[in-house]
């Protein structure tokens, strides 16, 4: 595992002008990106969230449908990235109780010329927006946090793992 980090920005030709990378070259392999990040709430908003009380539905449900869309849509959203044919998108969540916190996890895959680091932290950035658009008739005080790329694998620069502290 190498978290070698490759110091030349590829977004900008030679004249400092922002681009779209060409992979029109590049091999296909397959690649994966993990992502998580963390929202914390109030106890009550938290524990409706956990009995699924909340008057909005199911708000764990519609966060994993809204992440699995974004990913879908990251080249939408950010101006340099390419789309994408994502062959999957997994989200899943677990409960804090000690901090009123949900953690957010999301792993993107796909076999392209391209990875999907972004898709995976889009997907978990959105859930996370997700839980606060359906919570904050509760609690408007919500805190959503420390949105980070956990692991990718694939393609030339090899694989990543993050060093949690």
């Amino acid at each position: 595992m190498s978290n070698k980090q490759d110091t030349t920005f590829t977004h900008f030709d030679d004249q400092g002008n922002a681009r779209m990378v060409d992979v029109g070259e590049k091999t296909p392999t397959v690649r994966v990106a993990d992502a998580a990040g963390w929202i914390k709430m109030s106890r009550p908003a938290f524990e409706n969230v956990k009995s699924g009380t909340m008057s909005k539905g199911d708000v764990l449900g519609i966060a994993r449908v809204a992440g699995i869309l974004a990913a879908k849509k990251v080249d939408s959203l950010i101006p340099l990235c390419h789309p994408l044919l994502i062959s999957k998108v997994n989200i899943e969540f677990s409960f804090r109780d000690e901090d009123n916190s949900i953690d957010i996890y999301a792993t993107v895959g796909i076999s392209g010329k391209t990875g999907v680091e972004m898709e995976a932290l889009t997907a978990v950035s959105v859930a996370a927006l997700t839980i606060y658009d359906m919570c904050k008739a509760v609690d408007k005080g919500m805190v959503i946090g420390d949105i980070r790329l956990l692991k990718k694998t694939g393609g030339k620069s090899g694989t990543y793992v993050r060093e949690e502290v």
